[in-house]
């Protein structure tokens, strides 16, 4: 076998074999446990995922229950003290450095009784994945060894660091942490870049958590993510059923009238629809105040935009005192935010009101839009009408 090992291969040949082995363990976890096991966004062949799942083994010693229980609980208790890893709850640094304690930390009975439904419980699932989760990284060693020799300690520990530090630690740590929000879901998660490779299109956090039930994580289109090309890639050759994109709703130019598809397709575009009216209405606003102003006026203006958009949990207290005074200075800006938010009230409470009183909370919005006095929300008015949950 000699010193080098089976293969004896160059140091350049094995720096792009480790790349290789790191990257099919990130498309399994984005891939299998992610959106397949933990959101059920996609359907794979019972091969396809089985060979996932024997790869995580070899490679993580992760159980599909525990990893599937502690995601769905961070979505579900999400930035609360009950959340097994926010850096917002925990601080930056912990998530960051020990996320892998904490996904540790987080794997009890009861979290993976109440969130690991639909998981594998199948023999071999029984008898060795999860009783004998460490045979397969001592498994995983002794090939490296076998194939590449002295070669295969430092492949052996770049496989084994990359998902805790990754994907426990940057994803959950500074995709909550720092970044751009394409949409303002009620958390703080963030994309952390928009070319979605090292960690399978995860980078994307933002709109993961905006859409987390939807297999693609991109969403503009310079937004690349790996993991939704692999996903088109075993959809090709029949080992992958990807499950609903996008929200159903869609513009009818000419409708004018608000219905209860109406409704519906707004609730269903909700992130799309406040992107538009941040678009539409509230920065064509703030630009013609600020240009009315100069130096520190309009240094003011160029931050109060960051607030008018902001979801407002995720606004500390110095900065809503920063805002209520921009907002009591101003009527036409103040109109525009109340309005935004307004509108958000009629989709969040859409489960305790009647779709009629849904339709009807709508209908005031939009007469009250239309006889505001500011252009530009009368416009946004007449094109909420429009929606509907079928195409022209």
């Amino acid at each position: 076998m000699g010193f080098y090992g089976l293969l004896d291969l160059p140091v350049w040949q094995l720096v792009l074999i480790a790349l290789a082995l790191t990257h099919i363990t990130i498309v399994s976890t984005t891939v299998y446990l992610h959106r397949h096991s933990a959101h059920n966004a996609v359907d794979l062949h019972p091969a396809l995922a089985h060979f996932f799942r024997f790869w995580l083994w070899l490679t993580t010693a992760t159980v599909t229950k525990e990893w599937t229980a502690i995601h769905r609980k961070h979505h579900a208790t999400c930035e609360t003290e009950d959340d097994p890893h926010s850096p917002v709850i925990k601080g930056i640094r912990k998530v960051l450095f020990e996320g892998a304690e904490l996904y540790a930390e987080a794997a009890t009975e009861e979290t993976c009784a109440r969130y690991g439904q639909r998981t594998p419980e199948d023999w071999i699932e029984r008898n060795l994945y999860t009783p004998r989760s460490t045979w397969g990284v001592i498994l995983m060693a002794a090939i490296d060894l076998a194939l590449f020799g002295v070669h295969g300690i430092w492949i052996w520990a770049i496989q084994m660091m990359w998902i805790p530090v990754w994907a426990a630690g940057v994803v959950n740590g500074i995709g909550h942490y720092w970044g751009y929000r394409n949409y303002e879901c009620a958390d703080n998660a963030r994309n952390i870049f928009p070319i979605g490779i090292l960690i399978g299109g995860e980078e994307l956090h933002n709109n993961h958590h905006t859409f987390p039930n939807s297999p693609k994580l991109s969403r503009r289109w310079w937004e690349l993510d790996i993991g939704w090309a692999w996903i088109r890639l075993f959809q090709l050759f029949g080992l992958a059923r990807p499950k609903s994109i996008n929200p159903i709703a869609h513009q009818i130019p000419g409708k004018h009238e608000v219905d209860l598809e109406t409704v519906q397709a707004i609730a269903n575009a909700r992130f799309q629809v406040l992107r538009q009216y941040h678009r539409q209405v509230l920065f064509p606003v703030l630009r013609q105040h600020r240009e009315r102003l100069s130096g520190e006026g309009r240094q003011l203006y160029n931050r109060a935009r960051k607030l008018l958009t902001r979801e407002a949990s995720l606004i500390a207290p110095e900065e809503r005192e920063r805002l209520d005074n921009l907002l009591r200075d101003n009527a036409a800006i103040r109109t525009i935010y109340e309005k935004s938010h307004e509108l958000q009230l009629i989709w969040q409470r859409r489960a305790g009101l009647r779709p009629q009183d849904r339709m009807q909370a709508l209908l005031e919005w939009c007469r009250q839009a239309e006889q505001s006095g500011i252009r530009y929300l009368e416009e946004f008015a007449a094109q909420l009408r429009s929606y509907s949950l079928r195409p022209a």
